[in-house]
């Protein structure tokens, strides 16, 4: 065996290389076999078996799919939460600016200084009438009333 292995080694790779002889050849042979007849039984205990596993599985599956539900929220909703904040704080700064640009514009020397620009003068004394004062001094409802009118010709 050994030096028919070491002519084999020794022919190296050739292109009508013949194969050795290992013995008797294996033989197979074609045999038909009918299950018709053969009738399935069922197993109570088996089936109840594979009844607490499929339970069992979709119970874990559950868990697992609430519990990545229960993630996926909790991140959405950190988004969310910081948006608002981001929101907040924008709609903050701007509440700051508008307020501080009211008070520059309701600012009696800015006022009076572009009025005297605009060629306007201070009222004189008898000019002004206070509306909201009349209104404040009375408590009770007014009511409506007519007075007449004179008109004086000539003057």
């Amino acid at each position: 065996m050994a030096a028919a292995a070491a002519a084999i080694r020794d022919a190296g790779p050739v292109a009508g290389r013949r194969t050795l002889w290992t013995g008797t050849p294996e033989i197979y042979f074609a045999k038909a076999i009918d299950n018709s007849r053969l009738v399935k039984v069922e197993d109570p205990r088996r089936n109840r078996e594979m009844k607490q596993f499929v339970t069992a599985l979709a119970c874990l599956f559950l868990f697992v799919f609430l519990y990545a539900w229960q993630h996926f929220k909790a991140i959405e909703y950190g988004y969310q939460i910081e948006s608002a904040k981001q929101e907040l704080g924008a709609l903050t700064e701007m509440s700051r600016a508008l307020k501080l640009e009211d008070a520059s514009l309701r600012d009696p020397e800015r006022i009076d200084v572009m009025a005297r620009r605009m060629g306007l003068v201070p009222p004189e004394p008898g000019q002004v009438i206070r509306m909201d004062g009349a209104a404040a001094e009375a408590s009770s409802p007014v009511m409506a009333s007519a007075s007449p009118i004179t008109v004086m010709a000539g003057q």
